[in-house]
C-alpha cells in the first residue's frame, strides 16, 4: 500500500495543474476528499479546480464555504482536459463519473483514489485501499506525507466526510487508524458536535414525510432476513423531498437482528432506477452490485439499472436469495 500511496504522490509532484472529480451522486466522504485535496494542491502552489457532474447537495454545503465545487459544463470547460491531470476520487470505476466518463480520455493523465473494492470491469489506475474506512481518510494520510498543515475548513470538510463514510465511526471498516486521523482533524479545528449536526440533525420536514412513506413499503423476504424498500418519483413529488433524502433510509431495516441484508430500490426525479443494498456480513454485497455493473463495500454498495423498478427488484433479490442459501 506504501507503493501505491508513493505512486500517487509522485504524480502529484510531476503535474502542476489538476482537475478533481469524484463519482456521480456525490456525497460527503467524496466531496470532502475532493476539497482537501484541492486544499493540499494549492499549498503545493498547484493549479486546481473541482468539476462534479452533479452539482452539491444542500446539506453538504457547509462542507464548501468558499465554494470550491463547480459543475462540469461542457461547453464552458471543454479545454480543460488537455490542460490538466484528473484525479478521480472516491471511485475506481469511470462508469461512476456521469457526463465526466467520455471525456477522461482526453486529460493528459489520469488516477484516482478510493477505499471502495476495485470494480473488476474498471480500467483506472491509482492509489486503492480497500482498508481504509473512507477516501477522507486516505486524503489525511496524504497530507501527513506530504507535511500540509491543515487549517480549519479543510480538517471540518475531512471529518465531515470520514465520519460519514464510517458510520460515525462504527462501520466494520473503523480502525485504529481512522480514530488517529479523526483526532488529527479535531486538533485542526474540526468540531464532531456541529459536523454530527449538520449532517444528521438538519433534515427538512419534507424529508421526514418521504421517510414515512418510504417505511410504509417495507416487505420482509426469506424468513425475515431480508428487507425491501421503495421509493417512487411520486413519493418524491408527493413530499417535496430530493432525492437525496432517502439516502440513510436503507440502514433502518438492519436495527432488526433478525435482518441481514437490507435492499432499496429508488426511482429519481427523471425516473431512472438506482439500488442500494446493505449487509451485516453474511452476504458481500459488493459482490452482488458488481454483477448488476455496480460496485461498493462487502457490507454496503449500490448499482444503477435500466431495468424497471419490478423488474430490477425481482432480480437482485433473488441474486441476495441465491446468497443467503450459498452462505
Amino acid at each position: 500500500m506504501q507503493k501505491l500511496r508513493q505512486k500517487i504522490l509522485d504524480f502529484i509532484t510531476d503535474n502542476t495543474s489538476f482537475t478533481l472529480t469524484t463519482h456521480d451522486g456525490p456525497d460527503a466522504d467524496g466531496l470532502g476528499a475532493e476539497i482537501a485535496l484541492a486544499y493540499i494542491l494549492k499549498q503545493l502552489r498547484k493549479k486546481v479546480r473541482i468539476l462534479n457532474t452533479q452539482a452539491m447537495p444542500d446539506r453538504f454545503r457547509f462542507m464548501d464555504p468558499q465554494g470550491m465545487v463547480d459543475v462540469w459544463v461542457p461547453e464552458k470547460h471543454k479545454g480543460i482536459p488537455k490542460k490538466s491531470a484528473l484525479i478521480i476520487l472516491d471511485t475506481s470505476d469511470e462508469f461512476h463519473t456521469g457526463a465526466m466518463k467520455d471525456i477522461i480520455p482526453q486529460f493528459r493523465a489520469v488516477r484516482v483514489i478510493d477505499h471502495h473494492d476495485l470494480n473488476p470491469h474498471s480500467t483506472l489506475d491509482g492509489y486503492i485501499d480497500p482498508g481504509a474506512a473512507a477516501t477522507c481518510e486516505m486524503i489525511v494520510d496524504i497530507a501527513g506525507a506530504l507535511d500540509i498543515a491543515l487549517d480549519k475548513e479543510t480538517a471540518t470538510a475531512l471529518y465531515a466526510g470520514l465520519s460519514y463514510d464510517s458510520g460515525s465511526f462504527a462501520y466494520s471498516k473503523t480502525t485504529v487508524r481512522t480514530f488517529k486521523a479523526a483526532r488529527a482533524l479535531v486538533e485542526a479545528g474540526a468540531d464532531p458536535y456541529e459536523i454530527y449536526g449538520e449532517l444528521h440533525e438538519s433534515a427538512s420536514t419534507a424529508s421526514l414525510l418521504l421517510h414515512r412513506q418510504v417505511l410504509s413499503t417495507l416487505i420482509l423476504h426469506c424468513g425475515d432476513r431480508v428487507a425491501v424498500l421503495i421509493m417512487r418519483k411520486e413519493d418524491l413529488a408527493a413530499t417535496g423531498a430530493r432525492f437525496e433524502d432517502a439516502e440513510s433510509f436503507i440502514n433502518i431495516p438492519l436495527k432488526s437482528k433478525k435482518v441481514l441484508v437490507s435492499i432499496m430500490i429508488k426511482e429519481t426525479d427523471e425516473g431512472k432506477i438506482r439500488c442500494s443494498l446493505r449487509s451485516k456480513g453474511l452476504v458481500n454485497v459488493s459482490k452482488i452490485a458488481q454483477q448488476f455493473s455496480g460496485g461498493g463495500h462487502a457490507l454496503a454498495a449500490g448499482f444503477r439499472s435500466d431495468c424497471s423498478l419490478e423488474e430490477t427488484l425481482a432480480r437482485v433479490l433473488k441474486t441476495v436469495e441465491e446468497a443467503l442459501v450459498k452462505a
